[in-house]
């Protein structure tokens, strides 16, 4: 009987994902798909890659477009629809798609990167962005997944930290990015689009 009633359960639960991954796909097809790709893998350096993502990140974030705590005029009316389970089903989705994988295209400058994301700079203050990011720039639930993404995108999201035009995410950020130059904040963005 319990082996029956474990059977049941696994069956609802891949049913459940199966509706959420369609969900997610219909969601996608109707206009992510444009900036950000089918399966996360964003072709412009404009967009984020979203393939690999954490999904509980990606659905606060889609959360904070809506409700304006993040700003944007082309997420704002992307996500207007958009109920809190379709913004978990997006989520989740894009979590499961697989990481990118591209060595930096600027290695001098990715090593300076290495050295500030791991070790910091002790020079100036800043601390070394592995504390919270993690080691391979996995990030966690509330924290973005870094490795992989397009340079450019991180580099610019570091200046919307430092010119504090970015508010929605950890204020941490803010105290961190105020003490980076315009050259570690390329170095560090140019590292992680290697991982």
């Amino acid at each position: 009987m319990a082996v029956l009633a474990a059977g049941a359960l696994l069956q609802g639960l891949a049913q459940a994902q199966d509706a959420g991954e369609a969900r997610a796909r219909k969601i996608i097809g109707g206009s992510c798909f444009l900036c950000h790709g089918s399966d996360g893998e964003s072709a412009s350096e404009v967009f984020p890659r979203l393939a690999a993502q954490n999904a509980e990140y990606i659905a606060k974030q889609l959360e904070n477009f809506k409700s304006g705590k993040r700003k944007s005029t082309a997420m704002a009316s992307m996500v207007e629809n958009l109920s809190a389970e379709d913004m978990a089903a997006l989520g989740r989705f894009y979590a499961s798609r697989p990481a990118h994988h591209e060595a930096a295209r600027d290695a001098p400058l990715a090593e300076v990167g290495r050295y500030i994301y791991h070790q910091g700079n002790r020079f100036s203050g800043v601390p070394a962005c592995s504390t919270c990011h993690g080691k391979e720039g996995a990030g966690s639930d509330s924290l973005p997944r870094l490795a992989g993404q397009h340079a450019a995108y991180l580099e610019n999201q570091l200046k919307l930290f430092s010119k504090r035009e970015r508010t929605n995410d950890n204020a941490v950020m803010h105290t961190v990015v105020e003490k980076m130059t315009a050259l570690e904040m390329a170095a560090v963005a140019e590292y992680l689009s290697g991982k």
